[in-house]
């Protein structure tokens, strides 16, 4: 050849011509757009702020931002993969602005798909579920935290899938109602009863404390059926009405608490797909000074950069 390596240069590789001696390097724009992305891959998954990346790679925070922000324009669309049997978890977080729904597969952590709305809402979901069937992800369950419109969606576009609640969802919401201290013995001892419900692993474990919450109802049924009048309008409430929201909610939700114990794949929480709306929250606080539309291209790029991890 007639061009050999002669050392590096402001971090380039230089080259020199064996017939004429000119010592020059090459511009390749590809290469310098990979490296380039690189530090923006950075800068999305690792938490890099515009400083450090100053410190490390040698450009200027102004060229930093103009090159990041013009990536973030370029934001890529989440890939939906065909596979079988799949397990899949569905959930949604709130940020200032906008809510941002999930649909991630518990095998791997993939996520199938994303939606930016304003909430959870029937329609958006029913037509996210239709989309990933005839996409050709054969979905065999959905673990869920309960909310009426994802149950009504599953319930109208999939009827035959296995539809597993989050027993965390459900012990949270009912320790949140009973307070830590309740003041009735019927109180503490239906709290008793919900601290155990992430330790039934087995058909006994199930069996048992079934039967535990149908004696417990029966010793206090008299109690939660005790109301309150208001003599001047007559109207009435359920006094203990906490107490009833706590039992009735594990009492509607028990035909679908506990899938998990006959198929282990089945996840029996959303914790997965939390953690993930956590660490992308961590990521997305370190930036605070983006607009709307920049916080949601950073969005789909960390779940396609995760993606392809």
């Amino acid at each position: 050849m007639a061009v050999i390596r002669w050392g590096i240069r402001d971090k380039r590789q230089r080259f020199r011509c064996k017939n004429c001696g000119i010592l020059f390097t090459r511009n390749d724009a590809n290469q310098r757009l990979f490296n380039l992305f690189i530090w923006f891959k950075k800068w999305i998954l690792e938490r890099q702020t515009f400083k450090t990346l100053h410190r490390d790679s040698g450009l200027s925070i102004d060229t930093l931002q103009r090159i990041f922000y013009s990536f973030l324009d370029q934001s890529p669309t989440v890939k939906i993969r065909k596979s079988s049997y799949v397990h899949l978890r569905l959930d949604a977080t709130c940020f200032n602005q906008f809510c941002l729904v999930c649909y991630q597969d518990h095998q791997d952590g993939y996520t199938q798909l994303i939606r930016f709305s304003d909430g959870e809402h029937y329609n958006e979901i029913k037509e996210d579920l239709n989309n990933l069937i005839k996409l050709g992800v054969q979905i065999e369950s959905i673990t869920t935290d309960g909310h009426k419109s994802i149950l009504k969606a599953i319930k109208k576009s999939i009827p035959d899938v296995i539809v597993q609640r989050c027993l965390v969802h459900i012990q949270r919401m009912c320790l949140l109602w009973l307070t830590r201290f309740p003041r009735h013995d019927s109180g503490a001892e239906l709290r008793h009863l919900v601290t155990l419900l992430l330790w039934i692993k087995t058909d006994n474990d199930r069996i048992c404390r079934t039967r535990e919450l149908d004696n417990w109802y029966e010793r206090h049924k008299q109690y939660l059926q005790e109301q309150t009048i208001n003599q001047q309008t007559g109207r009435y409430w359920y006094t203990h009405k906490l107490l009833r929201r706590s039992y009735f909610t594990i009492k509607r939700a028990l035909p679908n608490m506990f899938h998990y114990i006959s198929n282990p794949a089945i996840p029996s929480t959303t914790n997965g797909i939390e953690g993930f709306f956590s660490h992308l929250k961590n990521h997305l606080d370190l930036h605070r000074g983006l607009t709307v539309k920049h916080r949601i291209d950073f969005i789909k790029w960390y779940v396609y950069l995760s993606n392809t991890k």
